[in-house]
């Protein structure tokens, strides 16, 4: 698991444009689910843009901080792709 924001960033540059699988909690005990493409990395936050037949709305935005205390976690599903909690 990554240690620092940096580290996280790092890695989500690595994987620009790959599909993932996105999980989220939602709060009270929910867990929010959905698929998509990493479109861009920004200094705070990353984009991904979400599958539409899927979703409602196009894009979601998330902070590398997330990532790091595990409220959002990433798997890339393409064949060259690992897990990042």
């Amino acid at each position: 698991m990554p240690k620092s924001l940096t580290d996280i960033k790092q890695i989500l540059d690595s994987h620009l444009g790959q599909k993932l699988l996105l999980k989220a909690n939602g709060g009270r005990r929910k867990t929010i689910e959905r698929s998509g493409v990493l479109a861009e990395t920004y200094p705070s936050v990353f984009v991904v843009e979400l599958d539409q037949d899927e979703n409602s709305f196009e894009r979601v935005s998330y902070s590398y901080a997330d990532v790091l205390t595990e409220t959002v976690e990433l798997t890339f599903t393409e064949e060259t792709s690992g897990k990042m909690a």
